[in-house]
């Protein structure tokens, strides 16, 4: 094969190959995170507290217990399920918030706070 053949035929690869790499390195994530801090009827942060947080789809449940300053986490969650977040820390627990698939946030801030013990 002459050499301008094969290096127009490179050109043409090359070239085939730019809109592909564009669209995907502005192709936004697939999943997106929840974070929040759990407080107590006092407000203040807790540490140790569990958080659970619900996939409203398959029933599935993942928890966290919270670090120095109150502060949870959960990563790679679906854009397309609803999520519920509970927190529970001494035999008291939280109102249940719910993360929406109609929340376009990527990384959406959900405080919970505790409700006085009965």
């Amino acid at each position: 094969m002459p050499a301008t053949k094969l290096t127009a035929i490179c050109w043409a690869v090359l070239l085939l190959s730019v809109p592909a790499a564009l669209a995907q390195k502005n192709k936004e994530p697939s999943t997106r995170s929840v974070s929040g801090i759990v407080t107590g009827p006092d407000q203040k942060p807790l540490v140790g507290a569990v958080v659970q947080l619900t996939d409203t789809k398959t029933k599935n449940v993942r928890s966290f217990y919270t670090q120095d300053n109150g502060e949870y986490h959960f990563n790679e969650l679906s854009p397309d399920i609803d999520y519920e977040l509970m927190a529970m820390y001494q035999g008291a627990t939280s109102k249940t918030k719910t993360l929406s698939v109609f929340d376009s946030r990527k990384k959406p801030v959900i405080n919970l706070q505790l409700n006085p013990k009965k």
